[in-house]
């Protein structure tokens, strides 16, 4: 068990226990290979996972295009890059496990996105990020800075193949509002690790869009803590599983200060032979959170034989003044009741449980805000429905 200690706003020294958070650290020392029986790792398929944990396993080297990264400009909005050390590059995240201390080290120049302070910036800031050899170990360290009362959104799309270890952090200063997407559209064969890690500020609003549907093996940690009262924020999740596949989601909200909030909804369907949805949300609510509010929710649809889910949701309270906190965890197959409630109205079975998944997507899918990813994520819905519940019919009309 590790002791992490962490200052609260009174200056006090106050600790967490906690198995599910290891010592965060730069020096690669402190993250020993895993052997699969952490609890922090006993979910994860230790084989597959192997070629992201090697200290050197083939990286993009200098002149090769393991991966490539392309930065859509747009005007206001400042990109630069940070060698390690440089601030802010560290000044939020602190590698929590192997992989992120890997990626720092193995990436020399950071990509550094800074809205300036009082801008609104109305159309996506977007990053393609495409795989070109699934061989050879990409190492990438990305930092993005809202300043004070800005207004943005950000993008990242990750598509072809390679082995990616990324590193994501996150600055969201005093009254500033931030929407960051992550979509994992990579091949089938891909091997990803990310750990993305959010400070959000005084009265600030983070929201963080996490869409995983494709590549051989996905694990993303997503991280929250806060710098001031009146921040919240809201992650959401979509990932769909599909035979042989394994997708892992774990996330961390620290109420580090008074009168903060959090919502926290994940949803995934799987489907065939050996297809493995991993979820584990932890919230902590420290002594001085008091008036905070939070709650987490992580919904399965298994669409098939075949398929696991693990879901385990953490609430660790440590002050009883708190505005409310909850969790929740369901996963099974497809509702009954609304299949039998669709069919008994003339329609057919086929498409009446292709709405009954939709409908269960759509909810989060209209909550990202961008048009383009809205579409293309229903588009990829549909093509994953085809292959276990059948092709929508030419007219079908989308809920």
């Amino acid at each position: 068990m590790t002791v992490t200690e962490v200052p609260n706003v009174a200056g006090a020294i106050e600790t967490l226990e906690s198995h599910l958070h290891p010592q965060p650290s730069f020096d690669l020392a402190d993250h020993p290979m895993p052997h699969g029986r952490e609890e922090v790792w006993r979910f994860t398929p230790m084989r597959r996972i192997a070629p992201l944990l090697a200290e050197r396993a083939n990286e993009d080297l200098p002149g090769d295009n393991a991966v490539e990264f392309t930065l859509h400009e747009v005007a206001g909005v400042e990109a630069s890059n940070l060698k390690a050390g440089q601030a802010p590059r560290g000044t939020v995240l602190t590698p929590g496990d192997r992989p992120a201390a890997l990626a720092n080290l193995g990436c020399e120049d950071a990509l550094y996105l800074r809205i300036p302070a009082n801008t609104e910036v109305a159309e996506p800031i977007r990053l393609d990020i495409e795989g070109r050899d699934a061989a050879r170990r990409s190492n990438a360290v990305h930092v993005i800075v809202a300043e004070p009362n800005s207004k943005a959104t950000v993008v990242f799309r990750h598509t072809g193949s390679t082995q990616q270890l990324e590193n994501i952090e996150i600055d969201v200063r005093d009254g500033a509002n931030l929407t960051f997407v992550s979509l994992q559209d990579w091949d089938d064969d891909t091997l990803h690790a990310a750990e993305h890690t959010a400070r959000v500020g005084r009265d600030a609003t983070y929201r963080h869009v996490n869409v995983s549907f494709g590549g051989d093996l996905v694990r993303m940690h997503t991280n929250v803590s806060y710098d001031g009262p009146g921040g919240s924020a809201e992650l959401f999740g979509l990932y769909f599983a599909d035979a042989g596949q394994h997708i892992e989601h774990r996330l961390f909200v620290d109420h580090n200060a008074p009168h903060t909030k959090s919502n926290v909804d994940y949803r995934g369907a799987l489907q065939g032979q050996d297809a493995h949805a991993v979820w584990i949300g932890d919230v902590v609510i420290r002594k001085v959170a008091e008036g905070i509010e939070t709650y987490e929710s992580n919904k399965n649809l298994v669409l098939t034989e075949g398929a696991r889910a693990d879901s385990v949701p953490n609430l660790e309270i440590e002050t009883g003044e708190i505005a409310g906190a909850g969790h929740s965890s369901t996963t099974g197959r497809f509702d009954d009741e609304h299949l039998f409630y669709l069919t008994s109205r003339g329609i057919d079975p086929v498409e009446a449980k292709r709405l009954v998944v939709m409908g269960f997507f759509i909810d989060i899918i209209r909550r990202i805000g961008v048009d383009d990813v809205e579409e293309r994520l229903i588009a990829e819905v549909e093509r994953e429905l085809a292959a276990s519940v059948g092709a929508a019919p030419a007219a079908s009309v989308e809920a």
